[in-house]
């Protein structure tokens, strides 16, 4: 690979990870500055997610800039991709693709891939793109292809939204009425379009069945595109050629980078 290759598939990807910052906690603003001791303090402060997540966000802020003396928080940060919150571990992945020197990251990445919430798991394959692995490719398959929304248990089914209808992370899509007084939520752990329904309303379903399909959302198949370019195989080719061509709605650079992935692939075989 020619050194101007690497800065072009550098480039790829050098805003990528956009899963983290702006698909969790919308409303709150990360960009006040913090000091050495504040995010010393904030990052082991178990008790307030949020603040720790602005340390996470500063953290990610200096590795941009090539900031020194914050390799001592990397085991901190490594430490999040077990914390019980998900929107941590799904920042925490995002922070750690940005430093592709680090042996800890990248074997902390690795293990997140089996993590038990999507988001976490594709923010941790998007940044092992970023690291040159290709480990996460099954994820970035993924992102590419609708996501069936299972039920936790047995019940009788109650949807909430329509065919068509949009959600978002944590969107209440349906409910089960079980053995319990009140009902149980089924939420969609991620963005997209309620594109099929596959049990039919009011019917019993057993644990584990599959319920209905969420698309894909326009933000993760461009990150999907961006990070195969990298990485991608050749059997990643018929989901990214589906998106030569995208919905009417979504951005023309989608399928402008579904053509630029297709070609980077083909030219590593």
């Amino acid at each position: 690979m020619t050194r101007s290759r690497g800065t072009l598939l550098a480039a790829a990807v050098a805003v990528a990870m956009v899963l983290a910052p702006f698909l969790f906690w919308r409303g709150t603003w990360f960009g006040r500055p913090l000091s050495d001791a504040q995010i010393e303090q904030q990052l082991h402060d178990d008790s307030k997610p949020r603040s720790i997540q602005h340390a996470l966000v500063q953290i990610s802020q200096r590795l941009d800039r090539r900031g020194t003396s914050i390799e001592r928080w990397y085991p901190r940060v490594a430490a999040l991709a077990l914390h019980p919150v998900t929107e941590l571990r799904v920042t925490a992945a995002w922070v750690m693709g940005q430093d592709n020197g680090s042996e800890l990251f990248h074997r902390t990445l690795a293990a997140m891939l089996k993590d038990v919430e999507p988001a976490v798991r594709r923010n941790a394959a998007l940044s092992l793109a970023r690291l040159g692995d290709a480990a996460g490719r099954p994820e970035l398959q993924a992102m590419l292809r609708p996501f069936a929304l299972r039920a936790p248990r047995q019940g009788a089914l109650r949807y909430r939204l329509r065919t068509g209808d949009s959600v978002n992370p944590g969107t209440l899509v349906a409910r089960l009425q079980t053995a319990d007084p009140e009902p149980l939520e089924i939420r969609s752990p991620l963005p997209g379009k309620i594109e099929r329904k596959l049990a039919e309303e009011g019917a019993r379903v057993e644990a584990g069945q599959e319920l209905l399909w969420v698309s894909p959302s326009p933000e993760h198949v461009w990150e999907s595109l961006r990070a195969l370019y990298l990485v991608g195989s050749a059997d990643d080719l018929p989901d990214v050629e589906r998106f030569r061509n995208p919905p009417a709605d979504w951005s023309s650079k989608i399928g402008e980078q579904a053509k630029r992935t297709v070609q980077s692939i083909r030219g590593r075989r």
